[in-house]
């Protein structure tokens, strides 16, 4: 079968062995899968000497079902999350854990971004959120506006900020949506939506090694907010800010708890629900339950559709055109 892997700063496909059927796994023939741009084109900008397998996020048909998996049957459609067992592959070898079966009428494209809505609702879990609160998202590609929409759904109030017009115009679009150039802009929207009183958690979904995010984000903050890192951000700050409001600086490690426990993901064994609420799985569930409620509009996200054999650019695209581009899906029709 043909992988997706990175090596020397190119991307291509390579041949690897068919995977074969474990107990507790399926096998999956993978119909697309979803890139991420911030996990992915950072592995190829490390330039690794030897192949480095891209890909977490994807949906397709389940050939074969091992022992001890009864909520997925043959045929059926998933959604699954989770290298290395998903990855941009034409086979896929899935823990139980980590597919959700998806109904009919639900988007195969949208449902292959399953691993970043998964990530985008663990990230909003972390802020600790209750009804009628305000959250400030920094950073308006995928993620982001992933983010922004599910926030959106559960009835917080949203501001988002980003540098690129083109993508505040994009959360705009989803109606009484309010989007920042500047964070002169978010400092007024603050003050405006919470009547100075503060913003109750600040999710950054950017990427930057530049110091200044999480100052500025703790300004915005209320008084014992809390500030949610998802993108890879430099973690400097200044004490006093931080000690003045008593904040909470909190990391959203991928899609929620069971994320790199090998017990949990690759051995199936799961976590009591009355212990963890909300597991990777768990979280995975959400976001295919708000697709299928036609809660979440992830469609108007995707900005590009590549088949398998002009992967190489899918990632030029990302590199050389951030603004026209949000997320891009691999198709292995």
């Amino acid at each position: 079968m043909r992988v997706v892997v990175t090596q020397a700063g190119t991307v291509h496909t390579a041949d690897y062995p068919d995977p074969e059927l474990l107990p507790g796994h399926i096998l999956v023939q993978t119909r697309c899968s979803a890139i991420s741009p911030g996990t992915e084109m950072t592995a190829q900008r490390r330039k690794p000497e030897h192949p480095v397998v891209l890909g977490y996020s994807a949906m397709g048909v389940v050939q074969e079902v091992g022992e001890g998996v009864r909520h997925i049957q043959k045929g059926q459609r998933v959604a699954c999350y989770g290298g290395p067992y998903v990855r941009h592959a034409e086979t896929l070898l899935v823990p139980k854990h980590l597919a959700v079966p998806l109904e009919d009428h639900v988007d195969s494209g949208e449902a292959a971004f399953v691993g970043l809505g998964a990530i985008a609702i663990h990230a909003l879990r972390q802020a600790g959120l209750q009804f009628g609160e305000t959250v400030v998202v920094v950073g308006l590609g995928i993620v982001g506006q992933l983010v922004c929409q599910i926030a959106n759904a559960a009835s917080y109030r949203v501001i988002g900020f980003d540098l690129i017009e083109s993508r505040c115009a994009k959360w705009e679009s989803s109606g009484s949506a309010k989007a920042c150039r500047s964070l002169q802009e978010v400092e007024a929207a603050v003050r405006e939506a919470t009547h100075n009183a503060g913003a109750d958690a600040v999710i950054v979904c950017a990427g930057s090694k530049e110091r200044g995010l999480i100052d500025s984000g703790l300004d915005w903050l209320r008084d014992r907010g809390s500030l949610v890192v998802v993108g890879d951000l430099k973690l400097e700050f200044d004490r006093e800010r931080m000690f003045r409001k008593e904040a909470k600086l909190l990391i959203s490690r991928a899609g929620g708890p069971g994320r790199y426990d090998r017990s949990y993901e690759k051995d199936g064994v799961d976590y009591p629900i009355g212990f963890v609420r909300w597991t990777e799985g768990r979280n995975m569930q959400e976001y295919v339950r708000l697709l299928s409620e036609g809660r979440l509009h992830v469609g108007s996200l995707i900005t590009g559709r590549y088949p398998l054999h002009r992967i190489a650019e899918a990632y030029e695209q990302y590199a050389h055109c951030p603004q026209e581009t949000l997320g891009l899906l691999v198709d292995y029709s």
